[in-house]
């Protein structure tokens, strides 16, 4: 692991497992690491693996800026079947005959760019003041409204055959199954995605496994288990891991105090925004946005000195 900032604030990268919603890892870091200020990212369904991005204690702050675009997400689709969650956990809404190889792979670039997509049913969308999986799981018929995303790019990873073995380059040849690598923004239903999909290939399907690998500059393969948390094993990344790519200007002693007290500095690194460091640690003092050549506090890590003049 990197350094730590030696506070209970900073930035903690968890590989969640299935079958535990995000509140529940949440939960876990918060007993493992006594505080209660941990804020994420971007939540996984249950059922799903992979990257949570918390922040921990003051870091929590830094999350409007938090970078975590694209995310990137490896999926299993089963083709023949829809279902009412659009994964593995729902019952059977409808099913449809496999699509071939060639229909399936040419329906992949309309769901590539900026598309309009209508979220599943089953999540976390709000109906007149409601949770759409509220209800969904109550028995009413829930109708969302089509939304804005990005799909940057597909990557078909595997496709295999009824007999579930390696499908190959025949266009004719149908498919049973495929793992692809999806790169999309913010507020992408990958369950919706694998819908659309087989439905534009003429086919009907559903998520089997959902794994985020990647979420903006973060990756999964930095991160600790739900077991690291449990056992004592987790550390906390400094709250400046939060902010890759961000202008570092390391302060003076008489900055850091005057920053402390929400009072600008001399900007003397470019940016709009800058991450402000301690020049003896180097730990973040505060989020500053540039203005004209000042940097003005926006986010402040730490309080000032009691006492400390300006």
């Amino acid at each position: 692991m990197r350094r730590t900032t030696g506070t209970a604030d900073g930035l903690l990268l968890v590989d969640k497992p299935a079958g535990l919603s995000s509140h529940d890892v949440v939960s876990v870091a918060r007993r493992a690491l006594g505080e209660k200020r941990i804020g994420h990212g971007g939540t996984l369904d249950p059922f799903a693996t992979g990257l949570l991005v918390l922040l921990v204690g003051r870091a929590t702050r830094l999350l409007p800026r938090l970078p975590g675009e694209p995310k990137v997400y490896e999926a299993t689709l089963r083709f023949g079947a829809e279902t009412e969650t659009e994964d593995l956990d729902g019952a059977v809404s409808r099913e449809a005959p496999l699509p071939t190889r060639a229909a399936l792979l040419a329906a992949l670039p309309a769901l590539t760019g900026t598309i309009q997509q209508v979220p599943p049913a089953y999540s976390a969308k709000r109906v007149d003041g409601k949770r759409a999986y509220e209800l969904a799981r109550s028995g009413e018929k829930v109708e969302l409204k089509p939304v804005t995303i990005r799909v940057d790019r597909w990557e078909v990873l595997e496709l295999r055959d009824a007999a579930d073995a390696p499908l190959g380059a025949e266009d004719g040849a149908l498919v049973r199954t495929a793992r692809v690598r999806v790169h999309c923004g913010g507020g992408t239903y990958v369950r919706s995605l694998a819908r659309d999909l087989a439905r534009a290939a003429g086919s009907a399907a559903h998520l089997t496994a959902l794994r985020r690998v990647r979420s903006g500059p973060f990756a999964v393969e930095d991160a600790l288990t739900v077991a690291d948390l449990t056992e004592g094993r987790a550390r906390l990344r400094p709250a400046l891991d939060a902010l890759p790519g961000f202008p570092v200007q390391v302060l003076s002693d008489d900055e850091v105090t005057r920053i402390a007290r929400g009072i600008d500095v001399a900007a003397t690194v470019p940016g709009a925004w800058g991450a402000l460091t301690n020049p003896a640690n180097g730990v973040l003092v505060a989020l500053a946005e540039r203005r004209d050549d000042r940097w003005q506090p926006r986010v402040v890590m730490h309080e000032a000195p009691q006492g400390a003049g300006a």
